[in-house]
């Protein structure tokens, strides 16, 4: 029971039946499975897929893992030629070979699935084009900023999550079969012919490391959970413009819950698990690093625990991102409530600081002077407007500055957040989107769905 890894290894099982195949058809070219043994395997290795995807596949008490029950069915459909599979293969190379195909898989499977989540962040941000709202440092309104500008911020954060994974994802595409126990084989066996049957971009150099080598698992963990970080983030923003206190966004029905006592309440679950989700897998990022750093070469069973947080992580990450890109689709905006806001004239104290510099003041005392009147404004509970037209280096040009939305179109910098810079983003997103989109289809050419 302590040693058991089937009840969570048995998601391996369509992994372990393709390498496997590859196996078989090196044993064939070495000369140790005739044609006719080698094609009693292969069908044996027929049946045990289908009875894997229809979960008609019986385990027995002795299945300590999913390889050692393939390898038992297969023997059972095959006989002699059966109890031949194993030859020249260890479960140490065997394992980490299923695994490197599994995480190439679903590493694809999670970048799909954040392209559409920014897809979804790019088609509202071209939908509310001239809304903005406040922007925040410190949890404090800052600046005013478009909205499209903020939703495409989380664009690209995660268009870096693409990145990351996908060059993850090269440095799984290595083949460690071959490799044996540790030392490799003195049998005719080809790893790099049997690394080409089963897709792999690379071949191992070293025995002792490839058995032994979970780098590519704790560099997905990684990826995954600052992933989890991102999403964490839009969770929070969620749930803080969901709130009254802020009242930026209506929660849609269909990706939100009640209370179970309050009537009137609308809870932002979504985005609160998304939130909640980003502990859970620095948990498994940490736990697998804790984990490697004392293993000596080469295998050592400690390395069983390298699945369960890759799993949980990959699974918490696909059903995290389908669940906020439909959030994010549905959700609501409260434009009026942003840019009421937004229109504060406190938030336009720094573009008086910058109108004073443009008039040749250092901006340090055109800082001070600025801090003064709102000060001044707070202190005697008058309109900031009313005082900046009374100040001799200010006046009535300067406090045209303060009129709604006018300190958005001074946002005039690339990448900044106004409308000219946004349009010129926006362009270069969906640019960003269509080049991910490629390099996805030059990675996985048939879009493999989970």
């Amino acid at each position: 029971m302590f040693s058991v890894s089937l009840p969570f290894d048995q998601r391996l099982g369509p992994d372990d039946v393709r390498g496997s195949r590859a196996h078989v058809a090196g044993l064939r070219r070495a000369g140790i499975l005739t044609e006719a043994e080698c094609a009693d395997v292969l069908d044996a290795l027929d049946v045990v897929e289908t009875e894997l995807a229809e979960h008609r596949l019986q385990f027995k008490p002795g299945d300590e893992d999913i390889h050692t029950a393939v390898e038992r069915r297969v023997t059972e459909l095959a006989g002699a030629a059966g109890a031949k599979l194993h030859t020249g293969r260890s479960r140490n190379d065997q394992v980490v070979t299923d695994l490197r195909l599994y995480t190439k898989r679903e590493l694809l499977v999670i970048v799909r699935r954040i392209i559409e989540l920014q897809r979804v962040l790019g088609e509202r941000a071209a939908s509310v084009r001239k809304a903005y709202l406040p922007g925040y440092t410190h949890l404090q309104r800052a600046q005013p900023v478009l909205l499209g500008h903020h939703l495409l911020a989380h664009g690209w954060a995660l268009s870096r999550d693409v990145d990351r994974l996908l060059d993850a994802w090269g440095r799984t595409d290595v083949s460690p079969l071959g490799a044996g126990a540790l030392a490799g084989s003195s049998l005719p066996l080809d790893p790099a012919a049997v690394a080409d049957d089963l897709g792999f971009g690379g071949v191992f150099s070293n025995s002792l490391d490839a058995v032994g080598d979970r780098d590519f698992v704790a560099e997905s963990l990684f990826a995954l959970t600052l992933l989890a970080v991102h999403l964490s983030r839009i969770g929070e923003e969620i749930v803080f413009w969901s709130s009254e206190e802020a009242g930026f966004v209506v929660l849609p029905d269909s990706h939100s819950t009640g209370s179970s006592m309050m009537p009137q309440k609308k809870n932002p679950d979504i985005a609160e698990l998304a939130r909640g989700k980003a502990g859970r897998l620095i948990g498994n990022l940490t736990g697998l690093l804790a984990t490697l750093k004392g293993l000596p070469l080469a295998y050592n069973r400690d390395l069983q625990e390298d699945k369960e947080p890759l799993f949980d992580a990959f699974d918490q990450m696909g059903l995290a991102l389908s669940a906020l890109t439909g959030l994010l689709g549905a959700i609501g905006f409260d434009i009026e409530t942003m840019q009421a806001a937004a229109d504060s004239p406190m938030l336009a104290a720094t573009d008086l600081a910058e109108w004073l510099v443009e008039r040749g003041m250092p901006f340090r005392d055109a800082h001070a002077l600025v801090g003064g009147v709102v000060r001044e404004a707070i202190g005697r509970r008058v309109p900031m407007a009313d005082l900046v037209r009374a100040h001799p280096e200010l006046g009535e040009q300067a406090a045209l500055l303060l009129e709604p939305g006018a300190a958005i179109r001074r946002r005039t910098t690339p990448g900044g957040a106004g409308p000219g810079p946004f349009v010129q983003q926006l362009r270069s997103y969906r640019e960003t989107l269509s080049a991910e989109e490629a390099r996805l289809g030059k990675t996985d050419p048939e879009h493999p769905e989970r």
